[in-house]
């Protein structure tokens, strides 16, 4: 299991309600969470391809959010 990390502007549960059927249809996603409270508002993406940074990100865009990878 791999797990990527994202930098977002996903400040509330609204914004992660906004996001939530984009990132559940990525079939590789085996789970996700986003900490509204830490300063980066971190997107944490468990997966087995660590390959789909860029699917993530154009799903986060899609619901007109920002998302950028950041390591660990």
């Amino acid at each position: 299991m791999e797990t990527l990390n994202f930098k977002t502007n996903i400040k509330s549960s609204d914004d992660v309600a906004a996001v939530t059927l984009n990132l559940n249809d990525i079939e590789q996603v085996d789970g996700w969470n986003i900490a509204t409270e830490a300063p980066d508002n971190l997107l944490t993406v468990q997966t087995t391809d660590n390959r789909i940074a860029d699917v993530v990100m154009k799903a986060v865009q899609k619901a007109g959010y920002q998302a950028e990878q950041v390591d660990g």
